[in-house]
């Protein structure tokens, strides 16, 4: 299907329904609501794309040229990129596009163990059990509004978590359950510092939802939850109107913002898209632990829930701790600019892109006053990133293209103006979010964005019905030259939103610090194996061509601990300990130490060996598992 195609079936689908999404108070045509995806047909009449669409030329290719990392050289940035519905989180060189790591987060994942040891198979276990998640949004931890390189959090859309990975060993070393909602939609640091991991609890249901109030729609609630990001325990949740989505934070630590859908609070398509308007809230978090800290909550499920619906007040100053500002239908994306002057919030079924001056929050009468701002910038846009020099670039998933614009000049111009747009690129195809070099914080670099798009349609080589989707990056560092379209990867399905950090913002390590992790460090000769009572606790060793132990025999019914230790000190050199039929899978980097428990409940002969290739006699490195049947064999031997 091609491009054009697939844009006449979008507009057609737009068009069936536009009586639903008028726009009158803008001033706001149905032509003009329709205008620019007519327009994304002619690709030549893109500024600043000469060259840089289809099969590409000569001017692509020379752009690509100067944008390479040749063999041995490194890359200036990390970007963290969600795995959607593969639950983990994809880690790519900038500006080489290549991937360097994925880290397992809401899923068992052979490479790394994770979910094969004992701690992180519990902490899976303990944050509700579920055997699939679907990451959304990563985010960097801050401190004074600028990456830190400790922690990267990340919700789970499909069930209701947020974990946190440390960024020193790019692993996920814990996972909050997050009771009293159902998925976690989008997900936010408080700002400047991370203080709190904030995320939108997106789908309505009964709280507490044990049976009651099944077919009785206005009793389904959404909540907003509050993470301490050092113990991941959930501290407050906030009640709230609507369906919660996107999210993200002020940057001097008073206002986290999100945008709420379904303020008709319907249960299918139409009860959700009846009304015209619906709201970003401004969540006044230091009112909110006020409340918390004088009793002014409700508990269900051991978490403080704070009255935060419109209306709601919760002192004497009759300060509400939220503020809905209306803003078109079902909006997407939110996100903060760099200085923290404004929230843009993106409009979906609305061409234009609302922007709240968020000192006038709490100085207006009326929420709607806040909107500084509301440029036309096309129609579906999603989400917004920053370059650092007063552009703002939004994605627009009908148009399949990113618009360029002023953020002064949307506030100085008339509601819906088309003005404030700079220029716009085609991209391939329908892109969701956009996230330019560290946009999220202070300090955006200004120069490399990515569009993560839906579809690639005829971008890549055919892999059956199912077909990879499309990260592109563009150059954005030039105001006169324009954006330029560099590099086409593929990605597996359905990614969404990317955070990227300049290099010098990490400190990875390079081998396991043993005083990081809480179980003991087993040395070269340190191996032992102790019983008590149908209970087998082994430690030994991995190095290169052996374990410590070359035998171990236990009792068939025993419940057996392996503690194993990685005791190389060469950087690269991991190990595991596999045993197939007992489903164990310890990976362990240098210096590493984990632990698996299982019960021996079928005797044999059972090889544990590596499942990395660490040297010339990987093959050789191995040992025998020898379970002893409880009641001797019957028959005699076949052979």
């Amino acid at each position: 299907m091609s491009h054009e195609q697939s844009k006449s079936e979008t507009d057609a689908e737009t068009d069936s329904n536009e009586d639903r999404f008028f726009l009158r108070d803008l001033g706001v045509e149905r032509r003009d609501f329709m205008k620019a995806g007519m327009a994304a047909g002619a690709a030549t009449s893109l500024t600043g794309c000469t060259g840089l669409l289809g099969g590409g030329g000569d001017e692509q290719r020379a752009a690509s040229a100067d944008y390479e990392v040749p063999p041995g050289e490194h890359d200036d940035y990390y970007a963290f990129l969600s795995g959607g519905h593969s639950g983990e989180i994809r880690v790519y060189g900038l500006p080489s596009m290549r991937q360097l790591m994925r880290i397992p987060v809401f899923g068992r994942e052979s490479a790394r163990g994770h979910g094969y040891d004992d701690k992180s198979r519990e902490m899976l276990e303990e944050a509700g059990g579920y055997t699939w998640g679907d990451t959304h949004h990563p985010r960097l931890s801050q401190t004074g509004g600028e990456f830190d390189g400790r922690w990267l959090f990340i919700n789970d859309k499909a069930n209701p978590r947020i974990a946190r990975v440390n960024l020193k060993y790019f692993q996920t070393d814990a996972i909050a359950h997050v009771p009293n909602t159902q998925g976690i939609h989008g997900v936010t640091g408080w700002y400047p510092d991370t203080e709190l991991v904030l995320g939108n609890g997106e789908f309505r249901v009964p709280i507490p939802n044990d049976g009651r109030n099944l077919e009785d729609p206005d009793k389904y609630r959404s909540v907003y939850t509050a993470i301490d990001p050092e113990s991941m325990n959930v501290e407050w949740q906030v009640l709230v109107d609507g369906n919660l989505d996107n999210s993200d934070s002020g940057k001097n630590g008073r206002y986290t913002f999100s945008t709420c859908y379904n303020s008709e609070e319907g249960v299918d398509e139409q009860g959700m898209t009846a009304d015209d308007r619906d709201w970003v809230v401004a969540f006044d978090i230091p009112r909110i632990q006020d409340a918390v800290e004088n009793g002014e909550y409700e508990v269900v499920n051991d978490v403080p829930i704070v009255d935060g619906r419109q209306g709601s007040s919760l002192n004497e100053a009759d300060r509400p701790v939220t503020t809905y500002i209306p803003v078109p239908k079902n909006p997407h994306g939110v996100s903060v600019t760099p200085d923290g002057k404004y929230a843009c919030a993106s409009g979906k079924l609305s061409p234009t892109v609302s922007v709240i001056d968020i000192e006038a929050i709490d100085e207006v009468d009326d929420p709607e006053e806040a909107i500084a701002g509301r440029p036309n910038v096309g129609t579906g846009p999603l989400h917004t990133a920053y370059d650092g020099r007063g552009q703002a670039y939004t994605t627009l998933f009908i148009d399949s293209q990113v618009a360029k614009w002023d953020i002064e000049q949307a506030v100085e111009a008339e509601l819906g103006s088309e003005d404030p747009v700079i220029e716009k690129i085609d991209v391939h195809y329908s892109p969701g979010h956009c996230q330019a070099a560290q946009s999220y914080s202070t300090d955006p670099t200004g120069d490399w964005l990515l569009a993560l798009n839906k579809f690639s349609q005829d971008r890549f080589l055919p892999t059956g019905p199912y077909h990879p989707e499309n990260d592109q990056l563009i150059y954005i560092g030039d105001d006169e030259e324009g954006m330029q379209l560099v590099k086409d990867t593929p990605s597996y399905a359905e990614p969404h939103d990317a955070t990227i950090a300049h290099r010098d913002r990490l400190d990875p390590a390079d081998i396991w610090d043993p005083d990081d992790y809480e179980l003991d460090y087993i040395d070269s000769g340190e191996s032992n194996i102790e019983r008590d009572d149908g209970r087998v606790y082994i430690e030994t060793y991995a190095i290169r061509n052996q374990y410590g132990l070359s035998d171990i025999t236990v009792q068939e019914g025993d419940e057996v601990t392996l503690h194993v230790t990685n005791i190389e000190t060469a950087k690269d050199i991991s190990h595991s300990v596999v045993i197939p039929e007992y489903d164990i899978n310890l990976s362990l980097a240098p210096q590493e130490t984990r632990k698996v428990t299982f019960t021996a409940d079928n005797p044999g002969v059972f090889w544990m060996y590596c499942g990395y290739f660490c040297s010339a006699l990987h093959l050789e490195m191995r040992s025998r598992l020898l379970v002893e049947p409880e009641d001797e064999p019957e028959g005699p031997d076949p052979f």
